[in-house]
């Protein structure tokens, strides 16, 4: 061990004449482990939103979207979507429409956004059908027109047909069957959890679309409407989604919007997300003139960014506590140089330079604030983990699109903060340990 370790060690182990030392001591350690502490804990809040959002966005979206400028929708979104899906870095694409509609049933309506979907196209390049926890997104499979209305009719020969008193009892089965056949000739839609408790509608309700496109009549413009069969509730977890989107088949979307055979966007999925800038731009031109191409960086920029600047201002703010801290251990090492000046006196008397009584008070600064530090480190960590693992504190999803607070605690975080906190510990001990070394030992020892 080196002498100025040791000696600073049996400073901070030693027997105080004044036990105001030995208290404001621990409250320095206290102070730098509540900073350290509260930092990481803070550090792992802000990780965890940051992290859920980015998941929750990139789960529910495409990561780049490509729009027609010129016009309302792409017309040739086919040999577009091929040509465009073999250039680099793209994994998938999708075509797909998205339209403000009305959603009513009965006396409730919510506004919504409608996205008519290819499932098979959808699955590759975002997990919202597979949110789907209450019915099945298998019913926006597209299926042929007979294949939808096969045994509707009724068959010839049967008891029903046979008497008139055979028909009475029949009736109520004929009229059932004929509400079931209705019921399986509308159009599929799946409905997020928030919007479904709001309309009241569970699977195989019936909801009435109405788009604000209207058509020209005789009697001024009429709103397009159509009823669709609820055969899904999707539950992402993500309440932007789930109190106001809704899905529904492309050619169903297509027939109520009246846009013919065309799409509002082309989606695409990439291998790399952080790369959605420059390979959004290179879709962009590849799709050549006319088109726009947004990415998720872009559409959720004010989002993140608020983020990264409250992380910032979280940092510098819970750092005053490690900056008290470091007040108090200011003020300790002070007190103990004068307690300790005739030991000091002493020291230097049988040879210690003052370079080393210098480094003595360096290293009892930075022994406070290492096992501050450590401490602190150990409980944040902890706080975090079970504050991830158990979801104790609980959100209000309408505020904040999820339902509780989530932590992931950072390694690289530990390090700066560590590092911050033995940082401001080391100048904390300029002062005492440049006063130590200034003592005279012949002055000190005057009058022993």
């Amino acid at each position: 061990m080196r002498f100025e370790f040791f000696v600073a060690t049996r400073y901070l182990r030693a027997k105080r004449r004044q036990a105001v030392i030995g208290i404001i001591t621990g409250i320095s350690i206290a102070g730098v482990a509540a900073g350290v502490a509260s930092l990481i804990v803070a550090l792992s809040i802000n990780n965890g939103f940051r992290q859920d959002l980015q998941d929750r966005l990139l789960g529910s979206t495409s990561h780049v979207n490509l729009l027609r400028i010129e016009s309302d929708g792409i017309k040739d979104w086919r040999p577009l979507m091929d040509r465009l899906s073999k250039q680099p870095h793209v994994v998938a694409t999708a075509p797909a429409v998205y339209e403000q509609v009305l959603i009513s049933r009965g006396a409730r309506a919510r506004g919504a956004v409608l996205k008519g979907m290819i499932p098979a196209y959808e699955r590759k390049v975002s997990d919202l059908l597979r949110s789907v926890n209450i019915g099945s997104a298998d019913a926006l499979e597209e299926e042929p027109p007979a294949g939808r209305n096969a045994g509707t009719a009724s068959e010839p020969g049967s008891a029903a047909d046979a008497s008139p008193s055979a028909a009475s009892p029949s009736e109520p089965q004929d009229s059932m069957r004929a509400v079931q056949n209705r019921l399986s000739a509308m159009p599929p839609i799946i409905l997020g959890k928030d919007m479904a408790e709001n309309l009241g509608a569970t699977v195989g309700s019936v909801v009435l679309v109405t788009s604000p496109q209207g058509e020209l009549t005789p009697f001024g413009m009429v709103p397009k409407y159509n009823r669709f069969r609820v055969a899904g509730i999707f539950n992402s977890g993500f309440y932007d989604y789930d109190s106001s989107w809704a899905f529904a088949r492309l050619s169903d979307t297509q027939r109520l919007f009246g846009i013919g055979d065309q799409v509002s966007v082309i989606e695409f999925k990439l291998d790399d997300i952080y790369q959605a800038g420059p390979i959004s731009q290179q879709l962009e031109r590849a799709a050549g003139p006319g088109f726009m191409a947004t990415n998720w960086m872009e559409q959720n920029k004010a989002i993140f960014r608020a983020l990264r600047l409250e992380r910032l201002v979280t940092f510098i703010t819970i750092g005053l506590i490690v900056f008290v801290a470091a007040l108090n251990i200011l003020i300790a090492l002070t007190m103990m140089v004068m307690e300790k000046t005739r030991d000091i006196a002493v020291l230097m008397s049988m040879g210690t330079r003052k370079s080393q009584v210098r480094r003595v008070f360096i290293a009892q600064g930075v022994l406070i604030g290492l096992i501050g530090t450590a401490i602190g480190l150990i409980l944040g960590y902890s706080l975090s983990w079970a504050g991830g693992h158990y979801h104790f504190l609980s959100l209000s999803p309408e505020v904040y699109s999820i339902d509780y607070v989530p932590f992931v605690p950072r390694a690289l975080d530990g390090v700066l903060v560590a590092a911050v906190a033995v940082g401001i510990s080391f100048i904390a001990t300029v002062y005492p340990s440049w006063a130590a070394a200034r003592i005279l030992p012949a002055e000190a020892l005057r009058y022993e």
